[in-house]
């Protein structure tokens, strides 16, 4: 049984807009890959931008059940879960040959200067998966710095991720994301010791 026509066209345009880019994939793409005539999409979608803001509401409801819960639900520590999640884009590397990068980060290099409403959902979804990232370190508080900015953490520990994928991508390489986690690893077990050997008068206030 076929999916909702709107919903394979979203899928649709997500495989293709992963894979091909944006503006490398054409309208007639998407009805190819959706097997939908043109008048159903236009039905949903009234422009192109339309079904790309559908697809980025897309990946907003995917980040539980594909990135994190899959994650999650391989290891209970807080921490080692940052380091799941990490793994999951490794893993994609390695399916894709290191030739798909982040959808979200790829969509970001091409479209946050060229529509305003794009980039704003764009950020949205940055925006939760820092927050996802910062839950983790919240949970991890007992073994970490009292003073650390789990915000500005999340948001490296994104940049982190980001620019290990388009590295790994560039060089056709897992080295590149392998390195940059290995050096978040020693980052954060070093932030751990500081936490767990922080005087006990300064641990309690």
């Amino acid at each position: 049984m076929k999916k909702p026509t709107r919903q394979r066209l979203i899928e649709a345009a997500r495989e293709l807009f992963l894979s091909k880019g944006y503006e490398a994939s054409s309208v007639a793409d998407v009805l190819a890959r959706a097997e939908v005539n043109s008048g159903s999409l236009y039905y949903f979608f009234k422009t192109k931008e339309q079904l790309l803001l559908a697809v980025l509401d897309e990946y907003v409801d995917l980040l539980e059940p594909m990135v994190l819960r899959p994650a999650f639900e391989r290891v209970s520590d807080p921490l080692d879960r940052v380091f799941a999640v990490l793994a999951g884009y490794r893993q994609m590397l390695v399916m894709s040959d290191c030739r798909l990068g982040c959808p979200i980060g790829n969509l970001a290099l091409e479209m946050s200067e060229k529509s305003e409403v794009v980039r704003e959902k764009i950020a949205l979804n940055f925006r939760n998966w820092r927050k996802a990232i910062r839950q983790c370190l919240v949970d991890a508080r007992d073994r970490l710095p009292p003073d650390l900015d789990r915000h500005k953490l999340a948001a490296f520990i994104l940049t982190v991720m980001e620019g290990g994928v388009m590295q790994a991508r560039v060089h056709r390489s897992l080295e590149p994301f392998d390195a940059s986690v290995a050096t978040l690893k020693d980052y954060m077990d070093r932030l751990v010791e500081q936490g767990t050997t922080r005087p006990i008068q300064q641990a309690n206030s």
